[in-house]
């Protein structure tokens, strides 16, 4: 396929050009490039194209939870949201702490998943020596709760902690939020309100304290034993005290934000309440404005969904029974092209954030840029069209999104995953095309 008048936003800059496109990956970059005998040509009319996102950070909900989501319907809905890569985190049902569950994960995406796929190895208390044995390339990195999450990969245990960040040969992610401050806060709360604790408490019990108490332990431990260290969805201004400007590339302690903490402040619990309920918490507008201002200067270094799919049966609950997590990936890029919109990021920012920066920092083989020889990961991307989130349109398995009714001002009009159309025009392709990522 070769792709022409494309304004092709990749590595800083903003050029014209056709993109050539032959068994998957990008063959040349070029002006007004000639197409060889039977390829399809595909007019791009000046629409934006970017690389595709690559996603470090989601929960698919397979196996275990698929009555919320799974790898095909998720996928799906990545794809028809720009996203072309993804990495799934191992709090599924068994957890994915154990190289025969970390192996099974692969066998059910394989033919399966609309993007390009890989998944995080969970730490547990009881699976350090399960973690030695990894080596690079393996997986992308290995994940560490060190707040609440569930069943046995909450890490709470000194010993096992100094042992993970001391032995493991991958890059370490720390969900970062003190599980005792936190305990005492829901405590606190239900003596006061019973179990109908209002929504817009979550970001008090889920405080800003219990998360740089968490994020101290982390990047301590890290720098004691030199280890390769990432902090998940960042949420406060005071946390960013820990991070340092600068590009990915050469940094040992790294930090993400994710689009809905970049978009969304506590106002936002008024009108979605539990649909907005996430751990760590939607905090401040204050801290909303800090975490932008870190990702213009480079202190932040990536940005990924967490997108954690509930049934809206389990949001209907009250506080403390309903899941924290939302979905996301169908309207990520959107989100962010919006904030471009308004001025608060611009694109070459948005496209190293979510492309570039996690290419590099993961070490993702031939994907994350637009380049000769790179697999032809795209998303086209329309800016002078809008788009408006409702349910019909959805694609997760939940069915719901807090930005129902809300509309952005740019769509996604086209998706290539390894070279061949994935979303067109409204429309999933209904061949899965991803593809297990390779690391270098």
């Amino acid at each position: 396929m070769l792709i022409v008048n494309a304004k092709i936003i990749n590595e800083g800059h903003e050029i014209e050009g056709d993109v050539l496109i032959r068994n998957g990956r990008i063959e040349r970059i070029g002006k007004q490039l000639s197409a060889p005998a039977g390829c399809e040509t595909f007019d791009a009319a000046g629409r934006w194209l970017l690389p595709g996102m690559i996603d470090d950070q989601v929960h698919f909900r397979e196996p275990g939870l698929t009555q919320k989501g799974d790898l095909a319907t998720e996928s799906a809905a990545a794809v028809a949201g720009g996203i072309t890569s993804f990495f799934d985190m191992p709090n599924t049902i068994p957890n994915c702490t154990t190289r025969a569950e970390f192996d099974a994960k692969f066998a059910r995406a394989q033919g399966r998943s609309h993007a390009n796929y890989s998944f995080h190895f969970g730490a547990a208390n009881d699976n350090l020596e399960e973690i030695k044995r990894l080596k690079k390339g393996d997986a992308p990195a290995v994940k560490i709760f060190m707040g609440a999450s569930t069943g046995n990969m909450l890490v709470d245990n000194p010993q096992t902690l100094e042992g993970i960040f001391e032995h493991s040969q991958l890059m370490l992610l720390t969900h970062c939020e003190d599980t005792p401050m936190i305990k005492a806060a829901e405590e606190a709360a239900r003596a006061q309100y019973g179990e109908d604790v209002p929504w817009g408490e979550h970001p008090h019990i889920r405080s800003a304290e219990a998360c740089y108490k968490s994020t101290e332990l982390a990047v301590g431990l890290a720098k004691k034993h030199n280890a390769r260290l990432h902090v998940l969805h960042l949420t406060t201004a005071r946390e960013l005290d820990f991070f340092t400007p600068g590009p990915v590339k050469g940094k040992r302690i790294t930090v993400e934000a994710c689009v809905h903490h970049l978009y969304m402040d506590e106002s936002w619990y008024a009108a979605q309440g539990a649909r907005v309920k996430c751990n760590p918490a939607i905090k401040t507008a204050a801290d909303r404005a800090a975490l932008l201002r870190a990702v213009r200067e480079d202190r932040i270094d990536v940005i990924a969904t967490d997108h954690a799919p509930h049934t809206r049966e389990e949001k209907s609950q009250k506080y403390f029974k309903a899941p924290a997590g939302l979905p996301l990936v169908q309207h990520a890029l959107l989100m962010l092209l919006d904030l471009v919109q308004r001025g608060e990021l611009n694109l070459r920012t948005v496209v190293q954030k979510t492309s570039h920066s996690v290419a590099d920092m993961f070490g993702v083989k031939d994907r994350g840029y637009i380049r000769e020889g790179y697999w032809a990961d795209l998303v086209l991307v329309n800016h002078n069209a809008s788009t408006t989130v409702q349910a019909p349109d959805l694609l997760y398995k939940c069915g719901w999104s807090p930005l129902e009714g809300r509309s952005f001002p740019a769509r996604i009009d086209a998706t290539w995953v390894n070279g061949e159309l994935a979303w067109h025009e409204g429309r999933l392709l209904p061949r899965a095309l991803g593809q297990r990522i390779e690391f270098v």
